[in-house]
């Protein structure tokens, strides 16, 4: 069985994609994953899986867009599958195009419901042109899977589909050697905080962030990643009259981000209400905090803190401001027996929140794949 897995996002830092793909090897697929060539300098590998990219000179925007779906779209054609992924909206419309015209098998992983993204609706005409296609389309997916619950509800709600929800819980962790908070300029007596992301953009809680820290004292933050507001954040803390509490890591590889991640004593998701898609997001980040056994500090948005609530395994801000932060912070710095409570509750969650566990419900769905006609 031929599979192929498009996505557009970087494969480096897209776990989701690199965990689907080496699931579907070891179910004994011939997987290649297409991807978009981001220009980065990370590299992946996947056993078993052939990795082919797709050179677009634009690096965003609608010629990004049109161009890889076009690339995509010639590539698939002369492509040999029987199954083909699409990641997102934004790889859907050739390989729905290709597969039905070759007459092969579709799934649509919808990693968010893209269009409920953020700014979206306030382009009108982008917001149409993606909003046609998704009504064109998505009604016709016979096989679906998505990453929360809530996303699933409105897929369904909207188009009569019935996706089966895949979270994006990390992997086992404990082969992974953690760095030493002193590499991060981290006293013992310190509260080391980590921030992750490859999207820290506007909405993300990360100003606020940066304006808590400003108040905090024997609190120290670490952030990793990439995103449209780095330069700015970056910029506000060099004009800072202390952000010498503060340190910038660059966007890493899972496994490498994961190894800061296990040295830290807290990890924060701070995305605010700013749209559908982020309101009933469930961000992979606060996932990684659990794998690596570490509580987390997270924004009240339904999804994340119904985990949260469930397992007991962090703290849920009432909003997101740089007042709300810097208690919550000051809270876990001064009481250590929360702290230790906290991180315990943590590490007995990602017993039952692990790709281990959560793998079979896509190693099931696969298999149904596999043996249907369509």
């Amino acid at each position: 069985m031929k599979v192929v897995i498009a996505v557009i996002s970087d494969l480096s830092t897209d776990m989701r994609v690199r965990k689907q793909a080496l699931l579907l090897a070891d179910e004994g697929c011939s997987v290649t994953v297409i991807g978009r060539a981001a220009g980065g300098k990370l590299s992946v590998d996947l056993p078993g899986v052939k990795i082919n990219r797709i050179k677009v000179f634009f690096r965003k925007g609608p010629a990004m867009y049109l161009f890889f779906n076009f690339f995509l779209f010639i590539r698939l054609l002369f492509m040999k599958y029987d199954i083909c992924v699409a990641c997102d909206l934004d790889t859907l419309i050739p390989c729905y195009l290709v597969s039905r015209m070759a007459g092969k098998k579709l799934v649509y992983d919808a990693h968010e419901y893209f269009t409920g993204q953020h700014g979206l609706a306030e382009r009108r005409i982008k917001y149409a042109l993606w909003k046609k296609a998704e009504r064109m389309i998505v009604p016709n997916i016979r096989h679906m899977i998505t990453v929360s619950e809530s996303i699933a509800d409105l897929y369904r709600n909207e188009y009569g589909v019935n996706p089966l929800v895949i979270r994006n819980v990390a992997p086992a962790v404990a082969h992974l050697v953690p760095h030493h908070r002193l590499e991060l300029g981290a006293e013992e007596d310190e509260l080391l905080v980590v921030f992750q992301g490859s999207g820290i953009n506007a909405g993300r809680g990360a100003s606020e962030l940066i304006e808590a820290m400003n108040r905090l004292e024997r609190v120290r933050l670490v952030i990793i990643g990439s995103g449209d507001i780095i330069k700015n954040l970056q910029l506000a803390v060099r004009e800072a009259k202390d952000g010498g509490n503060i340190c910038f890591l660059p966007r890493m590889t899972w496994e490498e981000m994961m190894q800061y991640t296990l040295c830290c004593d807290v990890g924060l998701s701070l995305d605010t209400d700013t749209c559908i898609n982020q309101r009933y997001s469930l961000p992979n980040k606060l996932f990684d905090y659990i794998a690596a056994g570490i509580p987390a500090v997270v924004s009240p948005l339904p999804e994340v803190s119904a985990i949260i609530d469930r397992y007991k395994c962090g703290l849920v801000l009432e909003e997101v401001t740089p007042e709300a932060i810097d208690g919550l912070l000051k809270r876990l710095r001064d009481d250590r027996s929360l702290l230790q409570a906290l991180s315990e509750k943590a590490s007995e969650a990602r017993k039952e929140l692990s790709w281990e566990k959560e793998k079979v419900k896509e190693q099931e769905f696969f298999r149904v794949v596999i043996k249907s006609k369509l």
